[in-house]
């Protein structure tokens, strides 16, 4: 029976890595205008190959093989331009436009279908071995260039300005933006994305 169970094993973990890889590369896709073609993003996207060499050293973090995870990230930051620790965990669809520059600590935690641009920060403000980077729930989308930091949550739909420094709770469906960060409620009706662009001064 475990000569039998062992080779199910490996196929279902095969299956749900593949179907991870397609979900990654629709999900890029679906926000990237530049490219319609999975192989192209797939060759060709510096976010995709960070978040696929994540999925991997956290994996082999939790299991306790933290400086072969550790090595593996370092060789990832090096030819993507992205730093996520191997600690950090990371929800389905994650998507990094451009890439290059953007830090993940070690305890953060992110949601499904986040979208974060180049130059992004999700840091820490402490240096007790506590939870100390942010949460980001789901579809949370945060600009280029923008620090989010501490032990801080981003509710589900949050929207982070270009450039903001975010070092206080923002709530589901809400835009902060601004240094510091200063969160409002876009009117009832309005996609909080949609919102950002009250203020194209933040997209310059």
């Amino acid at each position: 029976m475990s000569l039998l169970s062992a080779p199910r094993r490996a196929a279902r973990v095969v299956g749900r890595a593949a179907e991870g890889i397609r979900e990654d590369l629709d999900a890029a896709i679906a926000r990237d205008p530049a490219t319609d073609s999975r192989l192209e993003m797939a060759l060709a996207s510096p976010g995709l190959h960070a978040i696929w060499t994540h999925r991997l050293t956290h994996a082999l973090w939790v299991n306790g093989h933290q400086l072969s995870a550790r090595l593996i990230s370092q060789a990832a930051r090096a030819v993507t331009g992205v730093e996520i620790h191997p600690g950090a965990t990371i929800g389905r669809r994650f998507f990094i436009d451009h890439g290059m520059g953007v830090v993940i600590g070690e305890t953060a935690e992110v949601g499904d279908d986040v979208m974060l641009y180049h130059g992004v920060t999700l840091g820490g403000r402490s240096l007790e071995p506590v939870k100390r980077h942010p949460t980001l729930g789901d579809g949370v989308t945060v600009g280029a260039g923008a620090k989010v930091l501490g032990n801080i949550t981003l509710g589900h739909g949050a929207q982070v300005g270009a450039n903001a420094v975010v070092t206080k709770d923002v709530p589901s469906m809400c835009v902060a933006t601004g240094i510091p960060a200063k969160v409002r409620t876009p009117e009832a009706g309005v996609d909080p994305q949609h919102a950002l662009y009250d203020e194209p001064a933040l997209w310059i």
